[in-house]
């Protein structure tokens, strides 16, 4: 089974550690999602895993191997990546954008084979786009835009997903769909998934587990209902929390509680300490 391992790993920019030792790891079958206040390093991490974040410390694995060891061509062969808010060439047609997932593979100016056709045409009717594949990237929703970008790196044929943000700027129909597409993804395919998340109450839905981020330091990680806690997320957040049962799902359901309440807010984080 495929096992991502982040392993007292340290990353950031210059002389100024974004991350500081943090110790997680995802499994193939499972979404991971990691959640915590806006600066607390998620974004950071999904970039250390591709390489692109410098890490000045800890070493990060896959199955044993040391990703960062790898070259580019070996780490895109085994870490398939959603961006944050990727900025697509509007001209370019979706089976365009797709077939990009194959690079990795490609010889230097080699063209995409008809075995990398063939596994591009399968990444979209995974992710419900290949009616799409002759529109133009430009005429698509951002629901349908987010669906390709998950299907190009279905192409990569990748061992383990990352997702930065991947329900930025959709409205919750859209949300909804895309977190429901990666969990079946990492069912049916045995994907590793590690996805960050801004709606605490979607990771609680859709994750198998919960990693919480705060000031650069994992500070919980297990399943919603141990993470997703006042104790937890009050002191990370910095504001009182509220967490209840959910009555259909019986997943954790939080809300702020009495925020403006600067009596309410300081008892609430003295409690949760």
């Amino acid at each position: 089974m495929t096992t991502l391992e982040l392993s007292q790993v340290t990353a950031g920019y210059g002389s100024r550690p974004v991350l500081r030792e943090v110790n997680l790891n995802v499994n193939g079958g499972e979404v991971l999602a990691l959640v915590g206040p806006n600066g607390a390093g998620k974004s950071t991490l999904v970039r250390a895993v591709t390489g692109v974040t410098p890490v000045t410390g800890g070493v990060i694995r896959l199955d044993g191997t040391d990703l960062l060891r790898l070259s580019p061509v070996g780490r895109a062969r085994r870490v398939a990546v959603v961006p944050q808010a990727a900025h697509l060439p509007e001209a370019f047609t979706v089976s365009e954008i797709v077939l990009m997932g194959r690079t990795p593979y490609l010889s230097w100016l080699g063209r995409e084979s008809e075995a990398d056709r063939r596994i591009a045409l399968a990444a979209m009717e995974r992710t419900d786009t290949a009616d799409l594949a002759d529109r133009p990237i430009g005429e698509l929703s951002g629901g349908e835009q987010q669906r390709v970008l998950i299907a190009r790196a279905l192409a990569q044929s990748a061992p383990v997903l990352l997702l930065d943000e991947p329900t930025a700027h959709l409205d919750l129909k859209h949300q909804v769909g895309i977190l429901g597409l990666v969990r079946g993804l990492a069912r049916s395919e045995g994907l590793a998934v590690l996805a960050a998340l801004h709606d605490l109450n979607l990771a609680g839905q859709f994750a198998d587990r919960v990693a919480l981020l705060a000031g650069g330091e994992l500070r919980a990680m297990g399943p919603p209902g141990e993470v997703l806690t006042s104790a937890h997320l009050a002191p990370a957040y910095g504001l009182p929390i509220r967490v209840i049962v959910h009555p259909a799902y019986r997943t954790p359901l939080v809300l702020p509680d009495g925020y403006g309440d600067s009596t309410l807010h300081k008892q609430t984080l003295e409690n949760s300490k």
